[in-house]
């Protein structure tokens, strides 16, 4: 069982200075003199997480977090508002309407500005660097909808699935195409990369028969596309989509919340790289007895797994990391499950 962790920008801005604006997803030198200071305040703090070695640092010239989980909504046009303290946000009340997106030619988005950018970013990285590291977050078909056309988009599924259906089919263009090129650059400059994994992180948002009729065909098609392929859903329970989920082929990685029946997802899923994600506010505010139950509770139902602590807030105290630390040591070295209680 493997332990992965992450934290919200306010917290290495509040550690260690490093402020989350324009120029840190624009300017990959500005980034790569960020994450150095992010990575020492890591390593000074926990230095017994392997991931966080000061001895590499090819993971610096990097495209990982540019613009969030807003690289689609930037290629159809959305502007973007940063802050120091954390990841940016879509400009308000700047979505999309239907007649917008009905003019819209995938072809003419992946040649506009924000792809330049994006290219301009990697020939950077390559000059200086040599390899182009990283993962952009693509998002999945829903979410990326939800970002352009706003909360319309589970109206319009009601009243007009014809046009939620070219819409789909355009985000996925753009998905498929943007990251094909994106990826062969990077394969260019010597790092390895062709995989695609969609958050589908507003599935809880619809039914599975929703799921079946809109996005089944689109998350499939994008999965025929890359050598690896995974979904991740946050940290709900996704007991009524896992029927729905095992149509897809090639699933290599699914997470999911505490709440799902994990013994059930591993049963129906044996061959994918499968995690739970546990949410900063749980992680926080549970008690010691709480956090060793639910890991077990994750070790015996779903392990081998990865449980992902990401977002990890500033107010959280260091040494509720470590505890976290010490009880998923113990139980992936297999030694101290039965200290823990039934």
């Amino acid at each position: 069982m493997r332990l992965s962790l992450g934290f919200e920008p306010a917290w290495f801005h509040k550690r260690c200075g490093v402020r989350f604006t324009e120029n840190w997803h624009k300017d990959p030198t500005y980034r790569y003199d960020a994450l150095k200071k992010m990575k020492a305040e890591l390593n000074r703090r926990f230095p017994q997480v392997p991931y966080w070695a000061r001895a590499r640092d090819d993971d610096l010239a990097t495209v990982s977090g540019c613009y969030g989980v807003h690289v689609i909504a930037r290629v159809f046009g959305l502007p973007l508002r940063y802050a120091p303290d954390r990841w940016p946000v879509l400009e308000p009340g700047k979505t999309l309407s239907i007649r917008e997106i009905e003019k819209l030619d995938p072809q003419k988005l992946l040649e506009g500005p924000f792809v330049e950018e994006l290219f301009r970013q990697m020939e950077l990285i390559e000059s200086k660097w040599g390899k182009v590291n990283g993962y952009l977050n693509w998002q999945g078909i829903l979410n990326n909808a939800f970002q352009i056309r706003g909360r319309d988009i589970f109206l319009d599924m009601y009243q007009r699935p014809g046009f939620v259906h070219a819409f789909f089919s355009k985000i996925k263009e753009v998905m498929i195409e943007l990251a094909k090129v994106v990826q062969e650059r990077q394969r260019q400059s010597g790092f390895y990369i062709d995989q695609l994994s969609v958050s589908n992180c507003t599935m809880n948002m619809i039914s599975p028969e929703m799921y079946r009729e809109f996005l089944l065909c689109h998350d499939r098609d994008i999965s025929y596309e890359f050598e690896r392929f995974g979904v991740h859903t946050c940290n709900w329970n996704i007991n009524p989509y896992v029927d729905v989920l095992k149509k897809l082929p090639k699933i290599g990685y699914l997470d999911m919340g505490m709440e799902t029946d994990m013994a059930r997802v591993k049963a129906t899923f044996p061959k994918a790289r499968r995690a739970v994600i546990y949410g900063p506010t749980k992680f926080q505010n549970a008690s010691y007895a709480e956090l060793q139950r639910d890991m077990l509770k994750i070790y015996r139902e779903l392990s081998p797994c990865d449980v992902v602590v990401a977002d990890i807030r500033y107010s959280t105290p260091d040494e509720r990391v470590h505890e976290l630390l010490e009880i998923c040591k113990g139980l992936e070295a297999g030694g101290r499950e039965e200290s823990f209680g039934p």
